[in-house]
């Protein structure tokens, strides 16, 4: 169970396309969604890296690139709908006109 849905999330595939060595696709993807809503896998990963800290086998470096990190234009807040209009000049009302 655990070797299918690493394959799906390594490789990408959708869930259909799923080797037949690993079962039903829906066997799988149920397992999957049941483990995360009960906490499964939040266990799993903990008990994980506190064997990997205590064995000292663990390294927290984290390097990102923002080189690769984009955002579309509309993420950063652009007009969709083109460039704003320009403000518009205030012109008095037609009150009555001082003499």
């Amino acid at each position: 169970m655990i070797d299918a849905i690493a394959w799906k999330f390594q490789i990408g595939a959708q869930w259909v396309q799923l080797p037949e060595k690993y079962g039903n696709w829906r066997g799988v993807y149920n397992r999957l969604r049941m483990w995360s809503a009960d906490g499964t896998w939040e266990r799993v990963f903990t008990a994980l890296v506190a064997q990997a800290d205590a064995d000292e086998e663990l390294n927290w470096v984290v390097s990102v690139d923002s080189t690769i990190v984009r955002a579309h234009q509309h993420a950063a807040g652009a007009r969709k709908k083109g460039p704003r209009p320009t403000s518009r000049t205030t012109t008095p009302s037609a009150g009555p006109v001082a003499d």
